[in-house]
């Protein structure tokens, strides 16, 4: 059967590739900024199903302002909207779904985690954990709530691999740091699959990663081989520190993260191999 879902956030590289998949199943979507809470609630209170992409981009240089609003678009904006959908929500608004990272677990050369793993203590981190918080008030409105934290996903229309394929391209791709850190990737068709859970029924957390991560320097062997370009210049932190301030951290440093409850479901990966996803992605 069909649902009507409402959608924050669908413009985003997650959004753009969810909500075509779910116009091509059947479901009925209707988009909505959260810039106006209020609007969106009134707009999406006989949903069925209420997914949450919505968050100011990671990917910049940290200033204060920044941060500030990296906090407040996954922390205020959702309360916010949560709040005004007291009053208006519709009986048949059953479900939310909310984005999250995996930023959610710190960073770590050595641990692996699962959803259980608990959460750091970094910038990124505290962030997660006050959106995955905020994302639970929707269960005081009587709603299931599902976080998908998700990796480094992979597709050339956007996310973190959009913004590293010029200089690739170009030949001009190296390793970041050290290139031992751990890169938890993700092919997009996969976080829409893992999203489709969330949407369907399954609540909790989930971490939309692929079962095999791999380290950076195996993830600039395996681009610099797609794209048929040398990968010879390494990437000093100083100069990611020049580009991202207190941001180059995450770049620098990285998390193994595996997609246990998305597996104990039975999803099927499409894509465990981080070469296949490349070509597929960039063919």
């Amino acid at each position: 059967m069909s649902k009507r879902i409402g959608v924050l956030g669908a413009r985003g590289f997650i959004g753009t590739h969810l909500v075509r998949t779910l116009q091509e199943r059947g479901d009925d979507i209707h988009s909505q900024s959260l810039r106006d809470p209020a609007a969106a609630a009134a707009a999406l209170a006989d949903c069925d199903v209420v997914v949450n992409l919505a968050g100011e981009p990671v990917a910049q240089r940290w200033t204060p302002e920044v941060k500030r609003r990296i906090l407040e678009s996954r922390t205020a904006l959702p309360r916010a909207f949560l709040a005004e959908m007291r009053a208006v929500k519709g009986d048949r608004l059953r479900r939310y779904v909310s984005a999250s990272a995996i930023g959610y677990y710190g960073t770590s050369e050595t641990a692996t985690f699962v959803e259980e793993s608990p959460p750091g203590d970094d910038f990124l981190a505290r962030v997660c954990v006050e959106w995955e918080r905020e994302a639970l008030r929707a269960a005081d409105l009587g709603m299931s709530v599902a976080c998908i934290r998700t990796g480094f996903a992979i597709g050339k229309d956007g996310g973190a691999l959009a913004k590293i394929l010029p200089v690739f391209k170009m030949g001009a791709g190296g390793r970041v740091g050290s290139g031992r850190q751990w890169c938890s990737w993700v092919h997009i068709d996969d976080v829409v699959g893992i999203y489709l859970i969330a949407i369907d029924g399954a609540d909790g957390a989930f971490n939309a990663v692929a079962p095999k991560p791999i380290s950076n320097k195996e993830l600039t062997r395996a681009l610099g081989h797609t794209l048929h370009r040398p990968t010879i210049f390494p990437v000093p932190d100083a100069a990611l520190r020049a580009v991202l301030g207190e941001g180059a951290y995450i770049a620098t440093q990285g998390q193994r993260v595996q997609p246990r409850r998305a597996l104990a479901c039975g999803y099927v990966f499409r894509f465990t191999d981080i070469e296949g996803a490349l070509q597929e992605a960039l063919r």
